[in-house]
């Protein structure tokens, strides 16, 4: 597939070395010339939950020596503000053409710097988010979240209260109690869809724990067009906030506090997503593996 002005648009998943795991993204390495409505049809002819465009960068990050881009993320229905799946899916495709290594982009959120490191003959890409936030849900806000999902409170992890959560997008993350609550997913795309909107949400975060330090997420994606997003980066940094906020994770002034997601199993494309908490970093860490699709 190529654009009206024959850029190339190219296919990655992020989060799986496997082509048909993880999230697939379109990526077009070099959009100049390509307008909004030019950039939401290639991203609405892909279909997938996301897709990235990459032009030059703002005067302000022009001297990382070419290792800097402005990068814009579209939906089949919108622009969205930052998508860390899509993120990944171009860092490991600028890595594929001029090797591994640092990079800056540009996205309407902040600046998000991204280290692609090479493992095994895979290529890892690490992208650090925003400065990240948390704060609560209104009740009826959350009443009207589970109603549109039919999930009772009851069947919500009282050890993990609702919140909404941002790390370059916001996020309403609600825990289930069990995996198989979780699994059960059949909500009501509209009234979801209307609710975030009002709430200007990307995605819920919906989350089971089966660990200290793994869960299990997905990710209602409505306002994209997609039912579900199968891997989410940003909703996973918003996670890491979530997390540390709540003092779900024990972190100490040395170590790493490192957390696995498992996203995508109930759609058959399953991926992993690492977040990574640093000591004396408020930013969050996001980072996973990532494949060329055809």
């Amino acid at each position: 597939m190529t654009t009206t002005h024959d850029q190339a648009v190219l296919r990655y998943t992020a989060f799986s070395t496997d082509p048909e795991g993880g999230n697939p993204a379109g990526v077009v390495l070099d959009a100049t010339g390509l307008d909004d409505a030019e950039m939401l049809r290639i991203a609405a002819e892909l279909g997938y939950s996301e897709s990235a465009f990459l032009t030059p960068p703002p005067a302000e990050l022009a001297g990382e020596g070419g290792r800097a881009y402005t990068i814009r993320y579209f939906s089949p229905k919108a622009e969205v503000p930052f998508c860390g799946h899509a993120t990944v899916a171009t860092a490991i495709a600028l890595a594929e053409h001029t090797g591994p290594g640092e990079l800056v982009f540009a996205t309407r959120s902040g600046t998000v710097p991204v280290t692609v490191t090479e493992e095994g003959g895979a290529l890892r890409a690490t992208l650090t988010s925003v400065e990240p936030r948390v704060e609560d849900v209104a009740d009826a806000d959350l009443a009207e979240a589970l109603a549109a999902l039919d999930w009772p409170s009851a069947d919500l992890d009282p050890a993990m209260p609702p919140r909404i959560a941002y790390a370059g997008a916001r996020h309403l993350v609600i825990a289930a109690a069990t995996r198989a609550r979780l699994a059960d997913l059949d909500y009501d795309f509209d009234r979801l869809t209307a609710l975030m909107r009002r709430l200007d949400l990307t995605t819920l975060q919906l989350v089971w724990r089966e660990s200290g330090t793994v869960f299990h997420v997905r990710d209602p994606f409505p306002v994209g067009g997609v039912v579900e997003d199968p891997a989410t980066g940003a909703a996973a940094a918003a996670f890491g906030a979530y997390a540390r906020e709540l003092g779900l994770v024990t972190e100490d002034a040395v170590e790493d506090a490192v957390l696995t997601l498992h996203q995508g199993e109930d759609l058959g494309r399953p991926g992993v997503l690492t977040v990574t908490l640093r000591p004396g970093e408020t930013r969050i860490r996001v980072g996973g593996t990532g494949a060329r699709i055809g």
